[in-house]
């Protein structure tokens, strides 16, 4: 089994980082392979660069000259996910959602823990648009950008710890998710701190992809995730020729 674990943004070693962790958890027979986009924005923290990174992971995997059997997309709270549907007839999971989903057969609520405040908003709208919003007690932001958690390790690990145990504390979460794409080498931290469960989206998404390429479950293609109609689209792909 081959998966494409696509970054949101254009730091390679996110990237890299990313693929790492998505290894760590993939069976003995699934090929990880890492892509980053070849633009867009070295973090994605806002809606501009959401926008930029749909385009940019779809460019990626379109790109991608080999076979592959399902799609993970790496970012929290990104757009993208429909067109990639729509693309593809493979299994497309975006971490957002794998995380959220998985999280709620650990607790009756959850808390995601993320980066900026600016993108708890764009968390928020993606886990109401996937039908996830109901048992999410709250979305709380660390207050650390997306580049300092590999800049700043130590400062990032207290900021996200500290929230993680408000939200159990004080929203009542009983397990955490994980609202960024680099922050898997979290997860045991959080677990000491706040015992409860941790659910990283992009781990979570290997583990969902296997299940749903081994089941032999592909997107379906009746109406909403149809292929686009055919009609002239100016200066799409990017440099076809």
């Amino acid at each position: 089994m081959r998966i494409l674990v696509v970054n949101v943004n254009t730091t390679e070693s996110m990237t890299e980082g990313i693929a790492g962790a998505a290894r760590e958890v993939a069976a003995a027979d699934t090929e990880i392979i890492g892509l980053t986009p070849s633009f867009g924005a070295e973090s994605c923290e806002g809606n501009v660069e959401s926008y930029l990174a749909a385009l940019g992971v779809m460019d990626a995997v379109m790109k991608h000259p080999g076979e592959f059997d399902a799609v993970i997309q790496a970012g929290y709270g990104e757009h993208g996910r429909e067109g990639l549907q729509e693309l593809l007839d493979v299994p497309v999971i975006d971490i957002t959602e794998a995380g959220a989903a998985l999280a709620m057969f650990l607790g009756h609520r959850y808390s995601v823990v993320t980066t900026l405040d600016r993108t708890v908003p764009l968390i928020e709208d993606r886990l109401l648009l996937a039908g996830l919003s109901a048992r999410c007690a709250s979305v709380r932001a660390s207050g650390m950008a997306v580049l300092e958690l590999e800049n700043h390790p130590d400062r990032a690990v207290a900021a996200i710890a500290d929230q993680a145990a408000e939200a159990v504390d004080r929203d009542r979460a009983e397990a955490i998710v994980l609202g960024c794409g680099g922050m898997a080498d979290l997860k045991q931290i959080i677990v000491d701190r706040c015992e409860v469960p941790v659910v990283d989206g992009v781990t979570a998404a290997v583990k969902l992809a296997e299940s749903l390429v081994g089941l032999g479950l592909r997107t379906s293609k009746v109406r909403t995730y149809a292929p686009a109609r055919p009609k002239q689209l100016s200066g799409w792909p990017f440099n076809a020729a």
